[in-house]
């Protein structure tokens, strides 16, 4: 399975991320040794995460995730309602 997942950082930024193992990314990040954009950041929270059959169909959702105003990001955060 491919992952598209969204992580609050502890400055209340969001992250968004694609992934095939995603306990293990959300653990880097935490450790420091993921993105570098979270890495000054941390802790970080998932707060949305969908999944994907393709790694394909992944990039393209992250791709447009990443295309979102933050006041849009935040919607979807708010909108999803799946135990993480």
């Amino acid at each position: 399975m491919n992952y598209v997942y969204i992580v609050r950082c502890s400055d209340n930024s969001l992250y968004t991320g694609r992934t095939n193992n995603l306990q293990k990314r959300i653990e880097t990040h935490n450790s420091g040794k993921g993105a570098k954009y979270t890495r000054s950041r941390l802790p970080v929270k998932l707060v949305y995460k969908k999944e994907f059959e393709t790694k394909n169909d992944a990039l393209k959702y992250e791709k447009k995730i990443k295309s979102l105003k933050k006041s849009k990001k935040e919607e979807l955060v708010l909108s999803y309602n799946e135990d993480i």
